[in-house]
């Protein structure tokens, strides 16, 4: 099986469609250039201009940049300078009231922020606002394997289970690998509380010492932790509403063979994961992040006794 099975085919001489369309293209405009301009200009100069220009649209078709062909990569940057640099929630697209006087200069508007999701259930199951009808996805947290501890029969094991979940993929699935820092600051503090309550003095010591240690480290770097995140995604004709739960619930079981730590993450922790992918640099909070879903109750506050009132005195 070849590593990269979305290339494009190649058709003469290393080049795919995409590239002789362009170099078609181009040769097209030139000759239909030199037809108009060679009895105008001398041809020296139009032989140097034609030999620039065809290098630039040589390079054009077949470099590549941030794994894209450079077509697509400047098309892409074309589209991203003219598009609004901000999202909104809110409806931008509402016309603005006679009664309210317009800036005299164009001010570019927020875009509206279409999310790709709309709901996350108790259970971790994202609903999906997408094409296909609405169909739902999961989250599944999972650790990392260093490979190069490992001998050369384990690799080829570990390797082999791992292409073999690869292979039993049908449906879209998202593997997320990033970096967010540790607090280590909170954990020396929570360490240095728990020393002073040890029975043994030899544990106690070296549980302020491992505190001294940690608080030291926090103040000198900033360690960061790796996170592996993978969402698993129902099919469109799948039936039964626990399908993105179970193909999690089977992604945990397919990867337990790795030797790695995963488990299916439910509502409240599929929410504080987005939220972390979208701020990782946030300090967390205490209490944690509800689902969308969930309803907030308070308790009432207390109200204090009315006083007693005094009778008037006749």
């Amino acid at each position: 099986m070849p590593a990269d099975v979305d290339a494009p085919d190649k058709v003469v001489y290393g080049l795919t469609f995409r590239q002789l369309a362009i170099l078609a293209v181009a040769a097209v405009i030139g000759y239909g250039a030199w037809n108009a301009l060679h009895t105008l200009l001398p041809v020296p100069v139009l032989v140097g201009a034609f030999v620039v220009l065809g290098g630039l649209v040589f390079g054009l078709a077949v470099g590549r940049r941030d794994g894209l062909s450079l077509d697509v990569w400047l098309l892409a940057g074309l589209r991203h300078s003219r598009s609004p640099r901000a999202l909104s929630t809110t409806d931008t697209t509402a016309k603005v009231p006679d009664w309210v006087q317009a800036p005299a200069s164009k001010v570019m508007l927020p875009a509206p922020l279409r999310l790709p999701a709309d709901a996350i259930g108790d259970d971790g199951q994202i609903s999906l606002t997408d094409r296909t009808g609405g169909t739902k996805a999961a989250m599944v947290a999972a650790t990392s394997v260093n490979l190069a501890l490992r001998t050369a029969d384990e690799q080829a094991a570990l390797i082999d289970t791992y292409g073999r979940w690869l292979n039993s993929l049908s449906t879209p699935t998202q593997i997320v690998v990033s970096a967010q820092p540790v607090d280590l600051a909170s954990a020396a503090r929570t360490l240095a509380r728990v020393a002073d309550r040890l029975p043994d003095p030899a544990l106690a010591a070296a549980c302020a010492d491992h505190a001294n240690f940690l608080a030291d480290l926090a103040e000198r770097r900033d360690p960061l932790r790796r996170q592996v995140l993978i969402v698993t995604r129902a099919g469109a004709g799948e039936r039964g509403e626990h399908a993105a739960r179970r193909r999690a619930d089977d992604t945990v079981r397919a990867l337990s063979g790795l030797g790695v730590t995963t488990r299916a993450l439910d509502g409240p922790a599929v929410t504080a994961a987005l939220a972390a992918a979208a701020d990782p640099y946030r300090p967390s909070r205490p209490g944690g992040l509800a689902a969308p879903d969930a309803v907030i109750t308070a308790a009432a506050p207390k109200q204090a006794p009315p006083k007693p009132r005094r009778k008037p005195q006749s």
